[in-house]
């Protein structure tokens, strides 16, 4: 049996989002972008403020592209 480690998280932010097209980009410490689907959003809200810090992992989408996943607002 083969076990293959969860990647790591990332820290950032919320760049853009458009609660229309579902479709918004984050931005890791390192001022790396990545796009993301609403469907990424943790809480199974769909929706995330421009702005909030989030812990992410980045995964590679439907067309090759590496995008942001499991998006997580940081708790204080």
């Amino acid at each position: 049996m083969s076990l293959v480690a969860p990647l790591p998280a990332l820290r950032g932010r919320v760049l853009a989002f458009d609660d229309h097209r579902g479709r918004g980009e984050v931005e890791d410490s390192e001022g790396r972008t990545a796009p993301f689907h609403c469907t990424a959003v943790a809480d199974g809200t769909r929706t995330i403020a421009i702005g909030t810090e989030i812990t992410f992992r980045l995964v590679t989408g439907p067309v090759g592209v590496q995008e942001a996943a499991d998006l997580r607002p940081v708790t204080p």
